[in-house]
């Protein structure tokens, strides 16, 4: 029921949202300078801007990166640095006492090809990278796009991540496309995220909105972005999904920045 509701909204929304990739950006937990864009994040990221910090000490806990759209960001939460489900994921890694440290890489409005022309940037940062969760498509289906760019460029992205970190885990976070798209664009589009976490034998989430979707009390006024709750069950999804995963990675010796990365 909740994805059939999720569906009908998105098809409302695809209209006004098609073209629209002018939502602000929140800021997430530990978001990544380099999320914007790989250009301002060179200047950023290396203390050239004007008037910039200075760059913090470097943190020697791996990264796990949420590479994502708004739903990542925590567009229109009161405060997403603790509210938007990375910066939940967060506190739960520092309850069970874990070595890892989340980047809140997401940018309202962004698609598969906009999260990869971001994805060099986070790749080269001098930091260990443990787990990279892509949490893109959502807006390829709200405008459209072919299947078949989406399948590619979630397909790079999981390449070109294991070309730079090799050891690093992926999870492939899965959408629903508005059903004004047609049935065929529908099928086609849901089945791109379990064939791409199946062919590179990487972690799949089925649907990050399951038990949000359809629920109006979980949604924002827009029925598409979650509210504050909504986003702890967010968190849930991905938590059933990333915990295995992370603890996995600790017992065999989560990578630092001393060990020089994954392992």
């Amino acid at each position: 029921m909740g994805r059939t509701f999720l569906l009908c909204v998105l098809s409302l929304a695809a209209t006004a949202c098609a073209g629209d990739s002018s939502e602000g950006v929140p800021r997430g937990t530990e978001q990544d300078p380099r999320a914007a864009s790989s250009a301002a994040a060179d200047d950023s990221v290396a203390g050239r801007t004007e008037g910039a910090p200075e760059p913090r000490e470097r943190d020697p806990r791996a990264r796990v990166v949420f590479l994502g759209t708004s739903l990542t960001a925590g567009y229109g939460l009161p405060d997403p640095a603790h509210q938007a489900y990375p910066a939940l994921l967060q506190a739960r890694i520092d309850s069970a006492g874990w070595p890892f440290r989340v980047v809140d890489a997401g940018v309202s409005g962004d698609t598969s090809a906009g999260g990869l022309a971001r994805l060099g940037a986070l790749l080269a940062a001098p930091e260990p990278l443990a787990v990279l969760v892509i949490e893109l498509g959502a807006n390829d289906g709200l405008r459209g796009l072919p299947v078949n760019r989406l399948r590619a460029n979630l397909d790079l992205a999981v390449t070109r991540t294991l070309a730079a970190h090799p050891d690093a885990r992926i999870v492939v976070v899965g959408m629903e496309a508005p059903p004004n798209l047609g049935p065929d664009y529908v099928e086609a589009f849901r089945k791109v995220f379990p064939e791409v976490a199946a062919r590179h034998g990487a972690s799949l989430v089925p649907f990050l909105l399951d038990g949000v979707a359809g629920v109006p009390e979980l949604n924002q006024e827009d029925g598409i972005h979650p509210t504050v709750e909504g986003h702890r069950r967010l968190a849930d999804n991905l938590w059933r999904v990333l915990a295995p995963l992370l603890d996995s990675i600790r017992s065999r010796g989560a990578p630092t920045a001393a060990t020089g990365g994954a392992r």
